[in-house]
């Protein structure tokens, strides 16, 4: 997910990007490493440049994530602890959110949304990925994959609330986006769709 962020790139222009459910800052260690790679002129020639954005935000609700967040970004981290039903958003050019909207409810879900778009300007850049639940067996393994590794964590499994990939996309044109597909499961077993919105 992370390479074809940057060899698409799907956030080349935005200065402010905020990462909800940013886990231990992965994104935003992506971006500085692929910002050292471009000037260094280790960068692949037939890619776009590197995304350079001014501020890289992310919001987590588990503790020990951000720390570790906190550890590996040094004094430039961005990752802040709360939870995306009620955390404050701010203004920002792109939001992403990988693989999180699952564990709220639908309600939930359409209250995040509405608030990203909110906290978006017009043409402003959602990237979703998602589980599409029409995936048959690559989505029921998508699943269990999830709950295994929350157990592994010690955490308590958890009801996750999925929808298709059409239900999805006309959720977010609901909540005031235009939205494309494309599929983000290559070389996994997975059922995993990127839903590209940009804020009407």
């Amino acid at each position: 997910m992370f390479t074809a962020l940057l060899e698409r790139g799907l956030l080349l222009g935005r200065g402010r990007i905020l990462d909800l459910g940013c886990g231990q800052g992965l994104l935003s260690a992506w971006l500085h490493a692929a910002q050292l790679c471009y000037e260094s002129g280790s960068w692949p020639q037939d890619w776009p440049p590197a995304p350079r954005p001014n501020l890289t935000r992310g919001i987590e609700l588990r503790s020990r994530d951000v720390e570790r967040a906190r550890i590996a970004l040094g004094p430039q981290c961005g990752v802040s602890q709360g939870d995306i039903r009620d955390a404050e958003f701010g203004s920002t050019d792109a939001v992403v959110m990988l693989d999180v909207l699952q564990y709220l409810s639908q309600e939930e879900q359409l209250q995040v949304l509405k608030r990203v778009r909110a906290a978006l300007p017009a043409r402003g850049l959602l990237l979703l990925r998602i589980g599409d639940a029409n995936g048959g067996l690559r989505f029921r393994y998508g699943q269990w994959v999830d709950k295994a590794v929350m157990l592994v964590r010690g955490q308590r499994s958890v009801v996750m609330h999925c929808r298709s990939a059409s239900q999805w996309r006309q959720l977010l044109r609901e909540c005031g986006f235009e939205v494309q597909t494309t599929p983000m499961s290559q070389g996994t077993r997975f059922a995993n769709v990127l839903l590209i919105g940009h804020a009407r």
